[in-house]
């Protein structure tokens, strides 16, 4: 079918498109098959009929003189008008297209190969095949290109090369896509591009013939499969160097002549004397001694190429072919049967939409008829040559190489950048969401004012499961676990693994009680699961605790209070689900929680709440509160009393609130005492304070400022090394990781998980325990360019102790909005103004507040910049007070030195 349309033979291609089960129209809902991806709406096989179907139509617009959207091919004022797309639908839908003229029956062929086209792309786009999804990229890239479209052609190739990873396996599909590709590059006139894509495809042709198994479930020959690849191979080089040729650059043209020659007789080599792919490699053959001034030698064969492919109606190897004869005939002095030649293969080209042999037989009979001194013939075929010269000029061919190659970096770092999240937000062992996007994903729905409930769970006695089955089989217990929590609740709830044998549970707009009532499920669940089949005896349980939500919580608040039922879960017995809500709570007798809250009521006093979870033999009787309203102060001490006495689990999340121990800050300021005899915080009486020492308020201590490594002309391995090394030195402390490339990021995430913090656009990665953030520094930047430094400023502050806020793009116009804003500084203890091409903006700055400045040149900008001397020359010689210069590009001296101001300032406001 691909070759039946490629060689313009389109009655035998629309015969074998005819056996094809297809809807009876496009605008007709179609009812998905059973191998379409969730929410495709159509098969790829669908999809594939569909996307042949609407090339072909296109390709029959294209003899009829008419584009996909209805425009007429030539642009002379002869030309016919725009078809009526509009009447063209209407004539499909009511179905009387067939009884229609003609100019009604190719409007509705433009009416129907859109929406095939349409389609179809909905059902690529929807596939989790990349490499299906390029292939029929590609081939609607052509699609579009015999459309004359040629930016949305751009597009389509662009966004296929990107899916084309140079690690997908060999298929023969995998060829055909190259191929196409390679052909829709050369037709955009990038021809380098092409040559590159096409010479994979050769080299994909080669690797999966070396493996049978490869060549797919239809068995294609391995020796033909090869030879096609090497043969469309040898005509781009054939090609290049004719261009070479008319260039006046023989010497580079011989090289590609030669390659052309030599893929063309190994082409004819592995080839059976029957295939179709015969011919095509004799043209090859031919056209590449013409170029290397064999001109006899290739008269013969090109000749018998000319007569074969005119019996068999192949369109387009007959142009090549009249070409490759009419090009040899001239050079070897026959200029009338040149003519004859080169005028056929003109005219095949224009009406088939060849481009390219247009082009060159038009060249060639303006050469021909200018030796020839026929200037009345020659002039018309140089018009022609120079109006389509005016396409291809070399800035659009440069901006065009330019924009092909940023579109599909772009593509790939988004595609980069989008493996980096998720690995970096994933638990390698469970595959389930990580410590890090759950913080992240709890601090959003808070900030949205939802009330989530949150679920720690805990698998009971699990150094026990380790000792027992090994730590293989104590991984295989938490994947079950995850597996089985995943499966117990709704699609909206998130299950994400904490740290250890530890999960949480996120449910957003979910009540204490309906989370209760789920986790319950779950544990009786995991109690009932075939652990023998891992090896256990004994059945694993889980124990849950479960806090919910209300306004104003916080992230650590709601953790303490959640971890703090857990901890009563552990206390009573294990294997059971207890819960804490803001108005009621249901806890077991002698909690650490009874320091806040008070001891639960004697036996017999009226009960609010419903008992504990778990069957009357299972679990003790649960005792319950009183409604409890929260106090300014409860926060404060619920987060007190979850750390204190508890075993590891979310406890390093708290900061030492300092109310119940001597030396420490107070997190609030204490009360005056009312009386003599008063207690400055009477709230506090139930919890153990040393009388004897005295009650100090001081100030936060000293932030311990990161170590530092420095990825720059270092291997991922070193990098990992001197962060461990860094990490067993100064385990209070983060190791902070500076220039290094996605590579070492993803290696850092991995290794480290929820201990990792980065910045993609910083390249830099922190690991270890983050210092509360004191004061703040705001990161100003004069352009897109200097984003990378600022960046890196930014998160050297943040990982250095203080709270930092950033503003891009302040130049030009903006700048004097966003600065005459003076409320910009108000809370700002210290600034950093990053500037290449506006190295005048932290000046500008600097004179503006009384805020210190530190100044960063970079060496982004103009060539006359300097390398940034010019920026930092600037900043140096400016006689604005209160600002310091940092050197070019050195974002990480200028965070250091922002923090400690800011953290300095912080600490004394």
């Amino acid at each position: 079918m691909t070759a039946a349309l490629s060689n313009w033979q389109l009655d035998d291609a629309e015969q074998l498109l005819a056996g094809v089960d297809r809807d009876p129209s496009p605008y007709v809902a179609a009812v998905p098959d059973d191998d379409a991806a969730d929410g495709a709406p159509m098969s790829l096989g669908r999809a594939w009929a569909d996307t042949l179907r609407a090339e072909l139509l296109v390709r029959r617009l294209r003899l009829a003189g008419f584009t996909l959207v209805g425009e007429p091919v030539s642009t002379d004022s002869s030309a016919e008008p725009a078809l009526d797309l509009h009447a063209g639908v209407a004539e499909l839908l009511d179905g009387t297209a067939a009884d229609a003229d003609a100019r009604s029956e190719q409007a509705s062929r433009a009416a129907l190969a859109i929406a095939l086209v349409r389609s179809a792309k909905a059902a690529f786009d929807a596939a989790d095949d990349d490499l299906q999804r390029a292939a029929g990229l590609a081939r609607h890239a052509r699609i579009e290109l015999l459309s004359r479209r040629i930016d949305a052609a751009m597009d389509e190739a662009v966004e296929a090369a990107s899916l084309l990873d140079p690690a997908l396996p060999p298929s023969v599909l995998l060829v055909d896509t190259l191929t196409t590709l390679a052909g829709v590059l050369a037709d955009l006139e990038l021809m380098p591009l092409a040559l590159d894509y096409q010479r994979r495809a050769h080299e994909t042709a080669q690797a999966a013939a070396a493996d049978a198994a490869l060549l797919g479930p239809d068995g294609a020959d391995p020796d033909v499969l090869v030879a096609v690849a090497a043969t469309r191979l040898g005509e781009l080089c054939a090609e290049l160097g004719e261009g070479l040729l008319d260039d006046g650059a023989p010497e580079s043209a011989g090289p590609y002549f030669t390659e052309a020659r030599e893929l063309a007789e190994r082409a004819l080599a592995q080839l059976p004397p029957d295939a179709t792919g015969v011919v095509a490699a004799q043209i090859v053959h031919g056209w590449a001694l013409v170029g290397m001034g064999e001109q006899s030698a290739a008269i013969g064969p090109l000749r018998a190429a000319v007569r074969i492919s005119g019996v068999a109606g192949d369109r387009a190897r007959l142009a090549s072919a009249q070409l490759a004869l009419g090009r040899a005939l001239r050079r070897q002095g026959g200029g009338r049967a040149a003519d004859d030649h080169l005028v056929v293969a003109l005219d095949l080209a224009t009406e088939h939409g060849l481009p390219r042999i247009r082009r060159a037989a038009l060249r060639e009979l303006c050469t021909l008829h200018a030796d020839l001194n026929d200037a009345g013939r020659a002039l018309p075929y140089l018009q022609a040559y120079l109006a389509d010269e005016l396409d291809r000029v070399d800035e659009r061919r440069t901006r065009w190489v330019e924009l092909f190659g940023r579109r599909k970096s772009l593509l790939e770092t988004e595609r980069a950048a989008g493996q980096l999240r998720r690995q970096a937000y994933e638990d390698p062992l469970t595959h389930l969401p990580n410590r890090r996007y759950a913080e992240a994903r709890l601090d959003g729905l808070l900030a949205a004012g939802d009330v989530p409930a949150l679920a720690v769970v805990d698998v009971d006695r699990f150094k026990a499961i380790n000792d027992t089955i090994g730590h293989p089989g104590g991984d295989a217990v938490l994947r079950a676990v995850g597996e089985l929590l995943v499966a117990g609740v709704r699609d909206t709830d998130e299950v994400c693994r904490w740290a250890g044998d530890e999960f949480v549970v996120l449910l957003p707009e979910t009540t204490a009680e309906q989370a209760e009532r789920a986790l319950e499920r779950i544990r009786v669940s995991v109690a009932r699961y075939p652990w023998v089949e891992l090896g256990l005896d004994v059945p694993v349980t889980i124990s849950a605790g479960i806090a919910s939500a209300t306004r104003g919580d916080d992230r650590k608040t709601l953790f303490a209070a959640a971890d703090g039922v857990l901890y009563d879960a552990k206390r009573s017995g294990r294997d059971r689900v207890v819960r804490l809500s803001a108005v009621t709570q249901t806890r077991a007798a002698s909690s650490p929680l009874d320091a806040i809250f008070g001891p639960p009521p004697e036996s017999g006093a009226e009960d609010v709440d419903e008992a504990g979870t778990g069957s009357p033999e299972e679990t003790p009787a649960a005792a319950t509160v009183a409604a409890v309203q929260p106090s300014a102060l409860d926060d404060a001490f619920r987060a007190v009393t979850a750390v204190r006495e508890e075993e590891p689990g979310f406890a390093p999340l708290l900061t030492p609130l300092g109310t119940a121990r001597p030396g420490e800050p107070l997190l609030v300021p204490a009360p005056e005492p009312v009386g003599p005899g008063d207690e400055a915080l009477p709230v506090a009486e139930a919890l153990p304070v040393d009388e004897a020492a005295p009650q100090v308020v001081t100030a936060p201590p000293a932030v311990a400022e990161p170590d530092v490594v420095w990825a720059t002309g270092r291997s991922t391995e070193q990098v990992l090394a001197l962060v461990r090394e860094a990490r067993r030195e100064h385990p209070d402390r983060p190791a902070l990781v500076l220039r290094a490339t996605p590579e070492t990021l993803v290696a850092l995430a991995t290794e480290h998980d929820a201990c990792t913090t980065m910045d993609a656009a910083a390249s830099a990665a922190a690991v270890g325990p983050l210092p509360e953030p004191v004061g703040r520094v705001t990161v100003l930047s004069g352009g897109g360019a200097d984003a990378p430094v600022a960046a890196e400023a930014a998160f050297v502050a943040r990982i250095a102790g203080s709270e930092v806020a950033r503003l891009d793009d302040v130049a030009g116009a903006r700048s004097r909005s966003l600065l005459a804003d003076r409320t910009l500084f108000d809370d700002t203890d210290c600034l950093v103004v990053v500037a290449g091409m506006e190295a005048s903006l932290a000046t500008v700055v600097g004179a503006l507040t009384d805020v210190p400045v530190v100044a960063v040149p970079t060496s982004t900008g103009q060539p006359s910049a300097f390398g940034g001397l010019g920026a930092l020359m600037t900043m140096l010689t400016a006689a604005t007070p209160g600002m310091t210069v940092s050197n070019i590009d050195n974002g990480y001296s200028a965070g250091v030195f922002a923090a400690r101001v800011a953290r300095r300032s912080g600490r004394n406001r």
